[in-house]
């Protein structure tokens, strides 16, 4: 989760340690940064079945056009928007200054962008799709052996030129692993405690030693790096259980209208923060004044509502620009929300849906 907070780095680091900045960092570190290995995990979950997977050139140009062009057509508009508001004055945010950060702000080569922090993942997702014809084709045991190297290097901090972020293979590769197996039916089978319990237990203590100016984790990296895989194991888990209970209820139906928004959402929310963020914070004011809490909690939930109004505008003007910037998820409808789904029976297993795959 990414938020507005109206203040800079240094004045974010004199504020450490406040109850303001205390709820940010729990939400931003407990759940918004437990979200992106889910998202990777239902990603290989489904595609770990998919006969379409097994066809190298087939399958690599369906997820370019549907991964890494919305990747850097919102990058671009990123760039656009943000720094072109910047410059005339509006706002401050990051604007180019070398031909070097105009390629890694459109491609995410050796980092993430300053603008978009979040496109990453489409970056690292896309790298595994073009493995993913070959590690289909694995059997269970060895993708473990996998899954198990992987974290090896994530934990250890193994310098590698392929991924930003090793943790999305990682739980790509689980992903696999759980639609080749039953793993993903026992998941959904635990009781709701048993599932969450290792979330709750382990969340306090990632955000206590994550809080600046985190001691630990600079005195202990590999130990605060396998904690934090472990927090989004456990995250990953609880939010796989509370999915498919959800999918079992009737509030399916709302979610599932506003599902095709969310690849939109995840690649609009920063560019619409950045821009929206310092207008609202006007009224509100910055982190560190009374009414900022609510601001912050505020601020998914107002992204949402305005990506779904800019979705809807542009379905409105062009519906094939629509379907490039969502990945191909948005269709125009008649009444802008695109139309629940038929859900399968109850008896069937029920797939989460990715917000990008």
């Amino acid at each position: 989760m990414h938020a507005w907070t109206g203040r800079t780095g240094e004045e974010l680091a004199h504020m450490a340690g406040s109850g303001q900045e205390l709820l940010r960092w729990t939400v931003m570190e407990g759940l918004g940064k437990s979200a992106v290995p889910l998202l990777g995990m239902i990603s290989g979950y489904l595609l770990a079945g998919s006969r379409r997977a097994l066809h190298w050139r087939s399958h690599v140009s369906a997820k370019a056009r549907t991964i890494l062009l919305p990747m850097l057509l919102w990058n671009a508009i990123a760039i656009g928007c943000v720094s072109g508001a910047a410059m005339a004055g509006l706002i401050q945010a990051p604007v180019p200054h070398s031909a070097r950060w105009m390629i890694e702000e459109m491609l995410a080569l050796t980092r993430a962008p300053d603008i978009n922090v979040q496109m990453p993942f489409l970056r690292d997702l896309f790298v595994c799709m073009l493995i993913a014809p070959w590690l289909v084709r694995w059997r269970p045991p060895a993708l473990a052996l996998l899954a198990a190297a992987i974290a090896g290097v994530a934990v250890i901090g193994l310098p590698q030129p392929l991924l930003l972020r090793p943790i999305i293979l990682l739980f790509f590769v689980t992903g696999m692993i759980a639609g080749k197996t039953v793993l993903a039916e026992r998941a959904a089978a635990l009781p709701l405690i048993v599932a969450l319990l290792p979330f709750l237990l382990l969340m306090p203590v990632k955000v206590a030693l994550s809080l600046p100016p985190a001691p630990f984790s600079v005195s202990h990296p590999h130990a605060m790096a396998l904690l934090d895989l472990a927090m989004r194991i456990a995250a990953a888990l609880a939010f796989w259980r509370m999915a498919h209970g959800i999918a079992q209820t009737r509030l399916r139906i709302p979610l599932l209208r506003i599902e095709p928004y969310a690849f939109f959402l995840f690649c609009a929310h920063l560019v619409l923060i950045w821009l929206g963020g310092p207008a609202i914070g006007q009224w509100t004011g910055p982190l560190g004044t009374p009414l900022y809490p609510t601001f912050l909690l505020m601020q998914p939930l107002l992204a949402l509502a305005a990506s779904i109004l800019l979705a809807k505008a542009i379905s409105h003007i062009s519906p094939r620009a629509a379907r490039i910037l969502s990945g191909g998820r948005l269709a125009r409808s008649d009444d802008g929300l695109a139309p629940a789904r038929k859900m399968p029976s109850a008896k069937r297993q029920v797939r989460p849906t990715p917000a990008a795959a």
